[in-house]
């Protein structure tokens, strides 16, 4: 009997709210583009930043016990260039994978792809300089039970391969399971 009466508060919560203008299952979201510099995960220099963790948008070292294989994208270097390291190329069991878009920029980039089959999550990826990426995170326990991932777009801005490091530009959605990579209209 409770719930049915917790049950029908709600839906006349949401009733009144939406009378109001306001959608009650909305969530605010506003674009946060972001740089991030990693460095190459093979360079000699250990205790550097070599992944993102994209939802919840960190950046993260791979070998850091604590890190325990929670990060979507790492980069290293494979015969001189940059290269996108899914956790599936380091032995870690992830759903977590990255894809190549067709938009050549990064505002124009506005949906992730839909067919799994387009998310590398055992291979390295070249980093092809003003190219476009769809980042699928690995999976999120999300509310009522729910299990989500999130979709981000990320394209490298300074690639400096002597230096190990990689300057890289990004945004992710905070909705769970949408491909969208930019907020709703």
């Amino acid at each position: 009997m409770k719930i049915r009466i917790l049950f029908a508060l709600g839906l006349g919560s949401a009733a009144a709210l939406s009378g109001c203008g306001d959608d009650p299952f909305s969530f605010p979201w506003e674009p946060s583009p972001d740089t991030l510099r990693l460095y190459a995960l093979s360079q000699p220099d250990l205790n550097r930043v070599s992944a993102l963790d994209a939802y919840p948008r960190r950046a993260v070292r791979v070998e850091a016990a604590a890190t325990a294989g929670q990060w979507d994208v790492a980069v290293d270097t494979a015969d001189g260039r940059f290269v996108w390291l899914p956790p599936g190329v380091l032995g870690v069991a992830s759903q977590a994978g990255i894809a190549e878009l067709d938009e050549r920029s990064f505002d124009a980039a506005r949906t992730a792809p839909a067919d799994t089959a387009r998310y590398a999550r055992d291979r390295a990826v070249p980093v092809e300089p003003g190219r476009v990426y769809a980042l699928r995170t690995r999976r999120h326990a999300g509310s009522f039970g729910a299990t989500c991932r999130y979709y981000g777009k990320v394209q490298a801005l300074d690639i400096d391969v002597p230096g190990a490091a990689i300057l890289l530009h990004y945004d992710v959605s905070p909705l769970c399971n949408s491909r969208s990579l930019v907020p709703p209209d």
